[in-house]
């Protein structure tokens, strides 16, 4: 792809996270001349306005593209090394674009929090992907990457500590304040009406080992009900991204060739405190869970305000556990809120880190951690916003 016109495509730049995308790559990389990207959409209309209302260059390539249209799809791809996409939910919209990349050797970048969907995309298209050059990379937003890096962070300081890394982890949401994203909820609606009409699909949904084909590790935590942890002193709540970012994190572990071993545990909570209070937050966080994906729901392309994610944040603790029950701790931290202002940040950096930082990456399907690592970690300190520290 050295002779595509453009470095990255944002697709779905109309949309409201897309928007933030473009917004972001506008203002972060406008002094970069060497930066070549383009915005697309399926209305040339929208996609000027976006693009006057972001603050773009006024020459900002735009590309009309429709996820119903392959011919259209297959032109936007065509013309670049790499594409962003928003547009979900994935397994309603994704899967034409996702053809087409693997197709024409182009690199593609989403923010999938659907563990069904992803499992059927690595059964169809992995062997394609290896086979033309392109790098898939799935879940690059707050669903899975500070999850599946802090993970990452705190098996280094474990190797450093213990001498190996540990086969247990604990991810343990400490804050988060900030809006549910439209797609997330209708990304969340969709899987569940999927499995309603092909009960067959309620075992992918279940199994911690969905995204690693040919491989089953030891039994996992639930992490369905509340609970007192007492290495943490504190109650503990479901957390309702678990359901992608465990299988992420095993996957993660799996392309790296099992360096967390192949007997690893991992599990995410929500810390809600100590005593009776903590253990009334851990209800009322259950109660909130259940209300996130209902009718009074966000819709796709509804999203809070500029103020709204600049006052967002998250703060997420590791732990990482020793046979003999030494512990090693790190913190991951983001400035906005994740669903949006922090997301739109990572899945930028993510393109950027692939194509600028790690060339010689595989073709495949991949998990941004798995693919980048390091420099992923060091991009994202840089220009995103995210803090990792140890933390004794």
């Amino acid at each position: 792809m050295s002779s595509a016109k453009f470095d990255i495509v944002v697709y779905g730049a109309t949309g409201f996270t897309g928007q933030l995308v473009a917004e972001y790559l506008a203002a972060h990389y406008k002094d970069d001349k060497a930066l070549k990207w383009a915005m697309a959409g399926r209305s040339l209309d929208k996609l000027k306005s976006v693009r006057e209302a972001i603050g773009a260059p006024a020459d900002t390539p735009l590309i009309v593209a429709d996820a119903s249209d392959a011919a259209s799809l297959k032109a936007m791809v065509a013309q670049t090394k790499s594409v962003i996409t928003t547009v979900g939910p994935y397994q309603l919209y994704g899967e034409a674009l996702l053809a087409a990349c693997v197709a024409g050797g182009t690199d593609y970048f989403d923010l999938c929090g659907e563990p069904v969907w992803m499992r059927q995309m690595i059964d169809k298209y992995e062997a394609a992907a290896k086979a033309s050059g392109a790098r898939i990379v799935f879940s690059c937003g707050y669903d899975s990457v500070p999850f599946e890096l802090g993970t990452f962070f705190v098996q280094e300081e474990a190797r450093r500590v213990f001498g190996a890394p540990a086969a247990r982890v604990k991810g343990r949401v400490r804050d988060m304040r900030g809006t549910l994203s439209g797609g997330t909820a209708a990304s969340a609606k969709a899987t569940f009406d999927a499995v309603a009409k092909d009960l067959s699909l309620v075992a992918i949904l279940n199994d911690h080992f969905a995204l690693t084909p040919g491989f089953t590790g030891p039994k996992q935590p639930k992490g369905n009900r509340a609970g007192y942890e007492e290495d943490l002193q504190s109650w503990t709540a479901p957390f309702m991204m678990a359901l992608i970012n465990t299988r992420n994190v095993h996957r993660s572990n799996m392309l790296m060739g099992f360096p967390y071993g192949r007997e690893f545990v991992y599990d995410e909570m929500v810390l809600t405190g100590p005593g009776e209070k903590g253990e009334a937050n851990a209800k009322r966080v259950m109660a909130a869970n259940a209300e996130k994906t209902g009718p009074n729901a966000p819709k796709p392309g509804e999203g809070p305000s500029k103020e709204e994610r600049e006052k967002g944040l998250f703060n997420l603790l590791y732990v990482a556990v020793a046979p003999d029950g030494r512990m090693v701790r790190a913190g991951v931290t983001g400035d906005r809120d994740p669903g949006y202002g922090s997301t739109s940040k990572m899945i930028s950096e993510c393109a950027i880190c692939l194509l600028r930082d790690m060339p010689d990456v595989a073709a495949g399907i991949w998990t941004p951690g798995a693919a980048m690592q390091h420099k992923l970690i060091q991009r994202l300190q840089e220009h995103a916003g995210l803090t990792f520290g140890v933390e004794s």
